[in-house]
């Protein structure tokens, strides 16, 4: 991942932020430091601090703007610590170097006995001191730490809010299939319905206006009352059994009393399926059932319709409607419904069972 992209940039933390986590740092340990370990007084103890904060600053920089997104946001682990490693090292001896060469020289008068023989080594065993390299890289590693928790805090946000944004796309893409499928089916038999020059065509107008106000300005949230969809269910029978008449026989046995949501468009989609594979190639009377319940915090929906004798069905494709509500049922019920799908010899069931909302 390039630099520039990384989440953790200046883009998302200002400046303003960035430096005011530092000097909360400095301040930090300004203010919870003892002054009686500092002869000098407050200068040698402010110089001392902010040695250490140089310290943190390089060790952080370095590890968020280059390491992290060359070596961790490509899950190279392995090459992250080791290269942090190695930062820490070049960070110890900077700090070192610097402390050896100016803050000893400047102070030395106001050493305690006890630490005039670590100041006056040579560099080199300054360098070598391994138990002063663990104290002075935990120190060092700890605003980084702080820094790396916040960035992969951010990047989680973002991450959620990607597949937010992705999945509402996929859903108004999937609405946008599904609404002309079911205008097209209804148009058609509205039309049928004029050319025998109905009586009944006032009626049709009505609820078909009904589903249209609905389906345009009333379900474009995820979810809407189940109320809303079970009118909409009655509607759509109403077209059909005026278009079919005696052909098919419609039950729609609901049980639902108590406010719940659901899905727009979801229980609709399989009645038409009901309607399509069950009514419009029989010859006879063709029979539908359509069961709507609650049971404990689940919805529970059978459509079950009988099978024409000879019917004429491409196997190999499904109907635009059914393909569409199982992508939807998988962005909007991941993990939290069931549906199963019986293909008999004389019937056709759909059983789909969804979390209440």
């Amino acid at each position: 991942m390039d630099i520039t992209k990384n989440s953790f940039s200046f883009s998302n933390i200002s400046y303003l932020r960035y430096a005011l986590f530092w000097v909360c740092i400095f301040l930090y340990f300004f203010l919870t430091t003892d002054i009686i370990y500092y002869n000098a007084g407050y200068i040698q103890m402010f110089e001392s601090i902010l040695l250490i904060v140089i310290g943190q600053f390089m060790t952080a920089h370095i590890t968020l703007f280059i390491l992290a997104p060359k070596f961790l946001d490509k899950n190279k682990l392995l090459h992250f610590f080791c290269w942090l490693f190695a930062t820490l090292v070049v960070v110890f001896a900077i700090y070192v170097s610097i402390r050896s060469c100016y803050y000893n020289t400047k102070y030395l008068a106001f050493f305690p006995e006890r630490k005039l023989k670590y100041i006056t080594q040579p560099l080199l065993e300054q360098l070598l001191n391994f138990s002063t390299f663990i104290s002075k890289c935990i120190k060092f590693i700890t605003p980084t730490a702080i820094l790396l928790m916040y960035r992969f805090y951010k990047n989680q946000q973002q991450f959620l809010k990607i597949n937010e944004q992705k999945k509402i796309a996929e859903l108004a893409v999937l609405k946008q299939q599904l609404n002309p499928h079911f205008l097209f089916n209804t148009l058609n038999n509205l039309y049928a319905l004029t050319l025998k020059k109905s009586d009944q065509a006032p009626l049709i107008i009505e609820k078909l206006s009904n589903i249209l106000d609905y389906m345009l300005y009333r379900c474009g949230d995820n979810f809407v009352p189940l109320q809303k969809e079970i009118e909409l269910i009655e509607n759509y029978i109403v077209l059909e059994k005026i278009r079919y008449g005696k052909r098919v026989e419609i039950s729609f046995d609901n049980q639902v009393s108590e406010a719940v949501k659901i899905a727009p468009l979801l229980l609709l989609t399989f009645i038409e399926n009901a309607f399509k594979h069950g009514v419009t190639q029989e010859l006879k009377q063709a029979v539908i059932k359509i069961d709507l319940r609650l049971e404990n915090d689940l919805i529970v929906f059978i459509v079950k319709n009988s099978k024409p004798l000879e019917s004429v069905q491409n196997t190999d494709k499904q109907s635009i409607g059914l393909s569409n509500v199982r992508k939807q049922l998988e962005l909007l019920y991941p993990d939290a419904y069931e549906l199963d799908i019986s293909n008999e010899k004389e019937h056709y069931t759909i059983i789909l069972k969804l979390a209440s909302k």
